[in-house]
């Protein structure tokens, strides 16, 4: 096992957050694997790379020689979480969640290793409380706390609904890591009351409170907005190699770096010396391949990487993307077809050029082969190839 000094350095890559640094330092003077916990509620069954930055800081600890536990909230995902939202969410069926959990673990093992890995379900320990045990629970917090939490607040200030099942999330979040008797627990900045949740009621149970270690909620292809499916601007680690690799081949030079660092397994020694070639005149371009080729390769496995800059379309080894990539910027108060978009972005030259070429096959969107049905979203960012030669970052905003 690595020196404390090290291990701490592994951890702190990325993280927004770690609470409280010296309980861990304590932690991992101890020599003994600790307990990682980390909750996910298989609400949306297909995962972004935004979703894996806490899942490779999972796998970073297990290299570390901790225990991981990637805990499904099978029970949790049937009340909803609450979490950034403003107004009540609807709670899934049973049948919902474990469909969308066995999705889930399929694509998490791509990332951690399953030998390594203890998955838990809270239903497991959560079927068991009695109405009894529940009111205990709910005793070890008040109301005026709850409402401390911003998205409730919020919704309270502004005479938005709060059912009381709402309330129940986060003291479940928070027993969970009493059943698991968790040393540490993983979570995006926007989980932070829950984590902390963990820690007072590991307390008010005669346990020691875990740490806790918040990761950043990953920024999109746009640069500005958190990933997300909804806004277009997401990585799927389930797309095709050629997508994953055109999309990633096509960020913007300023968020190449904070790629490298939370989704990258390269170190950070190695990534420091690709900044100074890119300060030497290397073009940033070939840094980014080097990023999409590690994960493609993780996701589909090498041989895909290997050839992912042909499936993409974009055939960038042979010189067919501009090294410049022109950027443009279109405003709209709605979603566009891609006629629209290849039109006003003048890469055809009217719209029945436009019609045409999507009739031929000859529009790619990050290097796939799109019809007239594509919608182009507000908020994202596409590379889109018109016919042979005219190529173009589209970024389309709202007005």
């Amino acid at each position: 096992m690595k020196s404390v000094e090290e291990q701490l350095a592994l951890i702190k890559r990325g993280a927004e957050e770690v609470l409280v640094e010296s309980e861990l330092v304590e932690k991992l003077k101890r020599g003994q694997p600790l307990r990682i916990k980390a909750g996910f509620d298989p609400t949306a069954p297909d995962l972004h790379l935004g979703h894996t930055v806490l899942i490779n800081k999972l796998r970073q600890f297990q290299e570390l020689g901790h225990q991981v536990i990637f805990l499904i909230g099978d029970f949790t995902g049937m009340i909803g979480d609450p979490s950034g939202k403003s107004v009540t969410r609807p709670p899934l069926t049973r049948e919902q969640v474990l469909e969308n959990a066995e999705t889930y673990k399929a694509q998490v093992f791509k990332i951690l290793d399953p030998e390594k890995t203890e998955v838990a379900f809270n239903s497991t320990w959560m079927d068991k409380l009695t109405p009894a045990d529940f009111i205990r629970l709910a005793s070890q917090y008040t109301v005026a706390r709850m409402l401390e939490r911003d998205d409730f607040h919020k919704r309270y200030t502004s005479n938005q609904p709060i059912a009381i099942h709402e309330f129940l999330y986060p003291l479940v979040q928070g027993y969970d890591s009493v059943a698991l008797r968790a040393d540490v627990e993983l979570g995006g900045t926007d989980q932070k009351f829950n984590l902390l949740m963990g820690r007072e009621l590991q307390r008010a149970y005669g346990q020691e409170s875990q740490c806790i270690v918040t990761m950043p909620l990953l920024e999109g292809l746009d640069g500005v907005k958190k990933m997300s499916k909804s806004l277009g601007n997401y990585v799927g680690i389930q797309e095709p190699p050629g997508v994953m690799y055109g999309k990633l081949v096509s960020i913007p030079d300023s968020l190449m770096w904070r790629y490298f660092e939370l989704l990258s397994f390269r170190s950070m020694a190695e990534i420091e010396e690709f900044k100074r070639d890119v300060e030497r005149g290397a073009n940033p371009r070939d840094i980014k391949i080097k990023l999409a080729e590690e994960i493609v390769a993780r996701f589909h496995g090498e041989e895909a990487a290997a050839t992912a800059h042909r499936a993409a379309g974009n055939r960038l080894k042979d010189g067919e993307l501009p090294d410049d990539l022109p950027e443009v910027e279109l405003t709209a108060g709605e979603d566009l077809p891609i006629a629209a978009v290849i039109n006003r972005a003048g890469l055809v030259k009217n719209a029945a050029s436009a019609r045409d070429l999507l009739n031929s096959g000859g529009v790619r969107v990050d290097g796939e082969v799109v019809d007239r049905s594509f919608v182009f979203k507000l908020g994202a960012v596409h590379v889109c190839q018109a016919g042979r030669k005219a190529f173009a970052r589209i970024n389309l905003k709202a007005e």
